[in-house]
């Protein structure tokens, strides 16, 4: 055993290796400085100020008649549709579906991208052979692809699903790889002298050093995984928000057409709180920039 507490490496626990001058020290989270959570909520609360603005400037806007009900239904009457909806059931069905392919999707693709941002950030030969044609795909927009994956797997489930996943793989991978390859290369040179096997620098440098830039790729995701399933439950699909909205623009039903694109903004919106949360939970170590 190394002097200067080097069995803390193999020792269980969120604390990331420190390099030192001939010795291994350790960052405790109880050593940092600790967010109360009810501040996380009370910050989500105060960014609905802007929503709250929005909606009034939108009542506003169709009670003084500036815009037909035909182009732009009210607040009260989204709010009936959405009533209506949901004590029918459909709205709810609706949401279920979609949240389903979503979550699949999403875990999907945040394993694919990561799986490759590993590969190509700690082997030379990894990034010849994927990182090129990775990024040549990720050029491909989503949307064009519908009808070859419906080709490909089908109409039923698996297309749908399939498509989630590789539109959120890439930013995933982009964000991981770049938060890799941003790390110290005083941790690199840590781990050669305490001569830590890969699978331990893996676990104890590489993946709590790209934490942030996972996350913030995850947020991306997240928000692109809600994108394409519009796109892709309106094609051949029977349930979920997609299609529910399919079928209002058939019968010209704006009201609920606006419940559904306020139930994917909902939606959005409830994610990227999961995903903060996420960041308040493992990165507590981390000092936010100061706002002015």
């Amino acid at each position: 055993m190394c002097r200067g507490g080097c069995h803390h490496i193999g020792s269980a626990g969120p604390e990331m290796v420190v390099p030192g001058e001939g010795a291994a020290t350790v960052a405790h989270p109880a050593r940092t400085m600790r967010r109360p959570a009810r501040g996380l909520v009370a910050g989500s609360g105060r960014r609905l100020l802007g929503v709250a603005l929005l909606v009034g400037l939108w009542w506003v806007v169709t009670a003084t008649g500036l815009v037909e009900a035909q182009k732009l239904p009210s607040p009260a009457a989204v709010l009936r549709a959405g009533v209506r909806l949901t004590s029918s059931g459909l709205l709810p069905e609706a949401v279920l579906a979609s949240a389903g392919r979503v979550a699949v999707g999403l875990t999907i693709g945040v394993g694919v991208g990561s799986l490759l941002a590993l590969v190509v950030a700690l082997s030379q030969t990894g990034e010849n052979l994927i990182d090129s044609p990775v990024q040549m795909l990720r050029s491909l927009p989503a949307v064009a692809l519908v009808p070859i994956f419906v080709v490909w797997l089908g109409i039923g489930e698996s297309a749908k699903v399939a498509l989630i996943a590789w539109a959120t793989s890439f930013p995933i991978y982009i964000n991981t790889l770049g938060g890799i390859r941003n790390i110290d290369a005083g941790y690199r040179d840590l781990a050669t002298s305490l001569n830590l096997s890969r699978l331990t620098t893996v676990r104890r440098i590489v993946v709590p050093g790209c934490l942030p830039s996972f996350l913030v790729g995850l947020r991306y995701a997240f928000s692109l995984a809600w994108i394409v399933l519009i796109v892709a439950e309106q094609v051949n699909a029977t349930s979920g928000l997609g299609y529910l909205t399919a079928q209002a623009r058939l019968f010209y039903e704006m009201d609920v057409m606006f419940v559904c694109l306020i139930v994917y903004g909902l939606l959005g919106w409830f994610s990227d709180f999961v995903v903060r949360a996420l960041e308040w939970r493992l990165l507590r170590w981390r000092r936010p920039f100061p706002q002015g």
